[in-house]
């Protein structure tokens, strides 16, 4: 690019800027911008006392080891000390955790945090008595102390819990048994990082500019997207092909894998390891297989989306190697902490007064550290271990549209475990990660309508639009059909069939093609793509996680659905689940809370309002041509 003189010194003084913005310092922060750690403690004379009472509470938990049997009150002590200790020392740890995440490179708070981590591990060992002692307790023994002593209801929930896995717990011998084999459990996923991360060579690819990459998985999501669809095919195949050359290599470490899981659960006494990854929320398997029978319904819904990609790009055919180019040019939003703010309030106010006041008092009482500065934690998360306090939320912001829809993400869960922590007593106040996307892709989803109705002009509209399908096929689509690819391998080891890479291939080229349209024209899925398999580390690192992402957006979109449509009664509804933190298990919540996870309705509510975007979409094409 050539630039004029006056032109020039514009550039460096904004190249300049955007230096300086990067590096930061925290103390030339403005206060408003950083959050208030001191409602947690005052100094770290306090922060050390609670250690020395942590410390001191767990030595007096112990002393109840061979004794929760003994009678009702003695549980409900036992049980007592257990949680308010608990509760303490997530107040610690998360004080330590988002003070060192504030500078990682300040040794003096990451001291802080260590010690943290280690009182986390005498908590582990002291208190591991408790669950294998419960489990062993008589069922009739347990309802004979919850009726002599009220109290222990509080602790209902946790005590069910733990006795539900009664034929999945084995004798003291076997456990240990188990615990020592779990030394080689996390072979197969340390194999793949080292060889794909650092021993693997990746190829070099030349760009139609001139320029030549190496193809790293960094530079392939990177580039995935480049305008120029020649070089899109090559860095495609190139990176691919090069899986290929060691498929049958990733896929025994697969195989190791996926036979270590069968093997913990087939000696818990599951049948599958579906059943035995989904057991610990206690997930009916038939919700996963639901999922998939769902999903595989609404194909046509993706096909048309393909069709809406094919004409929007202005190509003869669909390619996979198109998907990830953006539907329309990348708009130039700004918005800064103020205005993000503003949006957000505005955009989540079906969710009702008493949703929006809650994330004024978030901005007014300094819950979030805003701004990037040096040395400080990169990305986003929302903490709401301190009970007693309030939910904490680290953003990296830019003054970006993305900033604005990362914010509303996370004040979805920092909204979730406001009200859980509010409304539930601390033993039943944390929730599981089943329904924990809800909160915030519901967020969302109410963002992106508020910004569509109000944004300036067509063009605007579509962008909007076009990222909410892109997100819709990613997380919706994408997921389910990796979580059925996972469910397939997983059967191949339960049924004593041989697992290869080249079977694998095989397996998940057949399922890409049949979630693409590849034999009905819709898109041409290229032979290199039966590969992607071994690119995707979730395979080799988790049991049955990716399908989460998939059930959590189509139940929140269902929910928004019913907002829009019904108005208060169905935001009420949706507080059930706000509200509820783990006093329920997450599908009897979800369910409380008006959707059914069994049902079709959750999945034919989200193609509605699918399909309704791609309506909007065509109306304003058709409308601008």
């Amino acid at each position: 690019m050539n630039f004029k003189p006056k032109m020039l010194i514009a550039f460096l003084l904004i190249l300049t800027f955007s230096i300086q913005a990067q590096i930061l310092e925290r103390k030339d922060v403005p206060e408003k911008y950083t959050w208030n750690l001191s409602d947690m403690y005052k100094n770290l004379d306090d922060w050390q006392q609670s250690k020395k009472n942590i410390s001191k509470n767990l030595d007096e938990i112990a002393k109840y080891k061979g004794k929760l049997d003994q009678d009702a009150s003695t549980l409900y002590s036992a049980l007592d000390l257990y949680f308010n200790t608990l509760k303490e020392f997530y107040l610690l740890i998360n004080y330590s955790n988002t003070l060192s995440d504030e500078d990682l490179r300040n040794s003096k708070n990451q001291s802080l945090n260590q010690e943290s981590m280690n009182l986390g591990t005498q908590f582990s060992e002291k208190t591991s008595f408790i669950s294998p002692e419960i489990v062993k307790i008589d069922p009739e023994k347990i309802q004979k102390f919850f009726n002599e002593k009220k109290e222990l209801a509080e602790y209902k929930m946790f005590i069910k819990d733990i006795q539900r896995l009664r034929e999945h717990t084995l004798s003291i011998n076997e456990e240990k048994i188990l615990a020592s084999a779990g030394m080689m459990r996390g072979t197969p996923s340390d194999v793949y990082s080292i060889f794909t991360n650092a021993e693997m060579p990746n190829p070099k690819v030349k760009l139609s500019d001139g320029s030549e990459i190496e193809m790293t998985s960094s530079n392939f999501t990177k580039f995935r997207a480049v305008e120029n669809r020649v070089d899109r095919e090559k860095i495609f195949k190139e990176f691919f092909e090069n899986y290929k050359r060691f498929q049958n290599t990733i896929g025994a470490n697969m195989a190791g894998k996926l036979k270590t899981s069968f093997f913990y659960a087939k000696n818990r006494n599951f049948k599958t390891t579906l059943e035995s990854s989904l057991s610990g929320a206690n997930i009916p398997t038939s919700v996963y297989e639901n999922l998939i029978t769902q999903i595989n319904k609404s194909l046509p819904t993706l096909h048309r989306f393909l069709q809406l990609k094919k004409k929007m790009l202005g190509v003869d055919t669909l390619h996979y190697y198109d998907l990830y180019t953006p539907l329309v040019k990348e708009l130039d939003f700004k918005f800064n902490v103020e205005q993000g703010q503003e949006v957000i309030i505005k955009g989540l106010q079906p969710l009702g007064s008493e949703y929006t006041d809650v994330l004024r008092k978030s901005f007014n009482e300094r819950w979030i550290d805003y701004l990037p500065t040096a040395g400080k934690r990169s990305g986003a998360y929302s903490s709401g271990a301190a009970y007693d306090v309030h939910p904490y939320i680290l953003m990296n912001y830019n003054d970006d549209y993305e900033s604005v829809s990362t914010l509303a993400h996370e004040l979805g869960h920092t909204m979730h475990s406001y009200f859980s922590n509010k409304n539930q007593k601390f033993a039943t106040a944390d929730y599981s990660i089943f329904v924990a996307e809800i909160a915030s892709t519901l967020n969302e989803n109410l963002l992106n309508n508020y910004m569509v109705k109000n944004v300036k002009n067509d063009e605007e509209k579509i962008f909007l639009l076009g990222s909410y399908l892109d997100m819709l096929r990613t997380t919706i689509f994408r997921q389910t059909l990796f979580a059925e690819f996972e469910w397939e391998m997983h059967k191949l080891v339960e049924n004593d069939e041989p697992v290869t890479g080249e079977k694998l291939s095989d397996l998940y080229y057949s399922l890409v093609k049949k979630y693409y349209g590849h034999d009905k024209g819709i898109s041409v899925v290229d032979p290199y793509i039966a590969y992607e398999w071994a690119y995707i580390p979730h395979f080799i690192n988790y049991s049955y996680y990716v399908y989460q992402y998939s059930t959590s957006l189509i139940y929140s979109t269902a929910f928004a659905e019913k907002i829009f449509n019904e108005g208060k009664p169905a935001v009420e509804n949706y507080y059930k689940i706000l509200k509820g933190g783990g006093s329920e298990y997450p599908i009897d919540l979800i369910k409380q809370a008006g959707i059914d996870p069994l049902s079709s309705e959750p999945f034919e509510l989200t193609m509605q309002r699918m399909n309704k975007v791609m309506d909007q979409i065509e109306e304003l094409l058709a409308k601008k041509k």
